[in-house]
């Protein structure tokens, strides 16, 4: 039997310091919930954090767990990636990767750290962030090492921070950042990639917007700051039933007039040849996986 292909819509974050807004994240609809060691915990807390986090690997729940530790410049994240390479851990979220040379270490300590636990090799997801001027310029040569990495993530607060831009509400100063990433993303051959939070919590139109955005410019699903925003994220990558609707009339279409010799057909005043097929094709794939990972869809 084929292994289901992973819901990877919405990434919550949660603070690993708050063992209650862990025990509550990690009972939600998010396709994934990211533990974090990094940005919410305050330098002093670091460390005993890793505790709590280990113990919540342990707990129940209802999507997958990863682990955003220390950046790999910084005196926590090897002790980061050792305290929560275990069993449990679904995977780990890297911040600011920035060489080929990082993703090639950090990949070589979870495989040891794998090895001596008595865990499958490669059995720990490896998500980089690309949230810097020098990893979006070596994006290529990081996605060409021959790593565990199947998918990345932009993190706009920390980009926008590192070149001195304005992370303006209409988001378009992300355009060539979020094109580079998708289009790098494919040429490599890897998975889709996860587009970046949205800080605003008092609007939820924005973050839709800004979800429709990451949609359209083919990211695979998006990274959440508040339990709030997950409702929203996951509705956006979810194709609506008229949008399945229409695809399974274009493939059923298509089909006949494939079987007719004909490879170019209009439905509904629209153009249809291969390419929009298998955008349909794509698209009824995904609304299946959905189905069957969550039968409320």
């Amino acid at each position: 039997m084929e292994k289901p292909i992973p819901l990877l819509r919405s990434f919550l974050f949660a603070p690993g310091n708050h063992p209650r807004r862990v025990e509550k994240a990690v009972t939600l609809d998010a396709d994934a919930v990211i533990l974090d060691l990094e940005d919410a915990v305050a330098t002093a807390e670091k460390v005993a954090t890793r505790d709590a986090i280990t113990a919540a690997l342990r707990q129940p729940r209802t999507g997958l767990l990863y682990v955003r530790v220390n950046a790999t410049d910084t005196a926590f994240c090897y002790g980061d990636l050792v305290a929560v390479a275990r069993r449990g851990l679904d995977g780990i979220i890297l911040p600011k990767v920035e060489s080929p040379a990082t993703l090639t270490t950090i990949d070589w300590v979870l495989q040891q750290v794998e090895r001596e636990r008595g865990l499958p090799e490669g059995a720990i997801d490896l998500i980089p962030i690309i949230e810097t001027a020098r990893g979006l310029t070596h994006l290529d040569a990081i996605l060409a090492t021959a790593t565990r990495v199947k998918r990345i993530a932009f993190g706009a607060g920390d980009f926008t921070l590192d070149v001195n831009m304005q992370w303006k509400r209409d988001e378009a100063e992300l355009s060539f950042a979020r094109a580079k990433i998708v289009t790098a993303s494919r040429a490599a051959g890897l998975e889709a990639p996860l587009d970046t939070v949205w800080v605003d919590l008092q609007n939820p139109e924005g973050l839709e917007a800004s979800t429709r955005a990451a949609l359209a410019y083919g990211f695979r699903g998006k990274m959440c700051i508040h339990p709030n925003q997950v409702e929203i994220v996951n509705r956006v990558f979810t194709p609506s039933e008229d949008e399945v609707a229409f695809a399974e009339r274009v493939v059923a279409a298509f089909e006949k007039a494939e079987a007719e010799g004909v490879a170019s057909i209009q439905l509904d005043g629209k153009f249809i040849d291969y390419p929009i097929v298998y955008r349909a094709q794509r698209l009824l794939e995904k609304i299946a996986a959905i189905r069957e990972q969550e039968p409320r869809a």
